[in-house]
């Protein structure tokens, strides 16, 4: 079952050679009975950025094996006698009375030092937020790839099954919920215990810092003040109570790794999380990183969303403008599950633009969506973390 940590502990240096493909360049593995394991990759010295690339894809395959809690990939390369070293770039001139400066060369990597002052770490003993059974993250490395749209439609389809469903727009600086959801003018009461308490549409409980600020103010908003706001309406929000929670929250998370992403993984019990792209390569770059960010603060991913998969014109003919495949190939490389392709749809962006999810107005999108979100909740109950809310989807 796709990472469920509490089967059996099956493992072996075979089995986790055998998981990557018993690749030449995979050169040691070194596993401990507490399921942590450690693999030597021989690199490209001439090539450090691919074998970096490599590297991520190695520990977020081999984290969602079940048994295994925690991967170091170790890169290591050796020159052949007589093979020429690079030569050392010259000196960076520096002006004349200032600091002197460094430039960092593609493929460098922090300090052992610098990495445990920022890891993330585990988002196991997290305390759970009151009066929400689970909580799913859908994320792009990217922007401009549908996030929100997916998050929006798969928040309506759910609503639409009857679940009592939540959805938080984390996305501080491009807000984008409050329009396609029609609410753009709303503002949130608080209750008598000085709670927000989230503003319903369609069916769903939303909350954004769109509800919050003036839409043509610019947030010029830091680090510390991102985290403050995610929490804040995460955790002082009426989302519900503990004899009536939410059945599932979802999170629409800013494009990126950054700030909200960490804040999310450190400060929030994230149920699991799911990654949006096209399949455009400019996309899929960005969606390894993503995904090792996940890997590395142990968030389960479901799955692969690609949006944007191809335009069906009148006669029936599907024409690949942003690429082909490429959401399929990369969910093979990570060892995740492509769990839908969406096509470009008008209908989809038209019903956006109006405050209406296309997952409730246009019926052929709302067969893709209910098809999206049994998915999810398959995946939701198969990681066995939190009783399993009753999820039943009529035809």
């Amino acid at each position: 079952m796709f990472w469920d940590k509490k089967q059996p502990n099956t493992l072996s240096e075979a089995t986790i050679r055998a998981s990557l493909g018993e690749p030449d360049w995979l050169s040691g593995v070194i596993l401990t009975q507490d399921g942590e394991v450690t693999v030597v990759i021989e690199a490209d010295p001439d090539n450090l950025e691919a074998s970096e690339t490599r590297r991520i894809e190695v520990e977020t395959r081999l984290l969602s094996l079940a048994g295994i809690n925690e991967v170091k990939a170790v890169l290591t390369a050796e020159r052949a006698a007589g093979t020429p070293a690079p030569q050392k770039p010259a000196a960076i001139p520096t002006l004349a009375g200032g600091p002197s400066t460094r430039r960092v060369r593609k493929g460098a990597r922090l300090s052992d030092e610098a990495l445990s002052q920022s890891n993330p770490g585990k988002t196991s003993g997290i305390a759970p937020i009151p009066g929400i059974s689970r909580i799913l993250v859908v994320a792009s490395a990217k922007g401009g790839v549908g996030k929100s749209t997916v998050a929006v439609n798969l928040a309506a389809a759910f609503a639409k099954q009857g679940l009592r469903v939540g959805l938080l727009d984390a996305d501080v600086y491009g807000p984008s919920v409050p329009t396609m959801l029609g609410t753009a003018e709303a503002s949130p009461a608080t209750n008598a215990d000085k709670k927000l308490i989230p503003v319903e549409a369609h069916g769903i409980h939303t909350l954004s810092i769109g509800y919050l600020t003036d839409p043509d103010a610019p947030m010029i908003w830091r680090g510390p003040i991102v985290q403050s706001a995610i929490t804040q309406m995460l955790n002082d929000a009426a989302w519900g109570t503990p004899e009536d929670p939410l059945d599932l929250l979802i999170i629409d998370t800013p494009p990126g790794t950054g700030e909200a992403q960490l804040t999310l993984a450190q400060k929030v019990p994230v149920t699991a999380a799911l990654i949006v792209t096209t399949p455009q390569e400019v996309a899929l770059a960005d969606v390894r990183r993503g995904a090792a960010m996940f890997a590395k603060t142990h968030i389960p991913i479901l799955g692969i969303i690609e949006t944007m998969s191809w335009f069906e014109d009148p006669t029936g003919q599907r024409h690949h403008l942003m690429g082909d495949g490429g959401g399929a190939r990369m969910a093979a490389t990570l060892g995740l599950p492509l769990i839908c392709q969406l096509p470009i749809i008008q209908a989809i962006r038209e019903a956006g633009d109006i405050g209406k999810p296309a997952a409730l107005v246009n019926d052929n999108v709302a067969e893709r969506f209910t098809d999206l979100a049994r998915e999810v909740a398959l995946g939701l109950d198969a990681l066995q973390t939190k009783p399993a809310p009753k999820i039943i989807f009529e035809d």
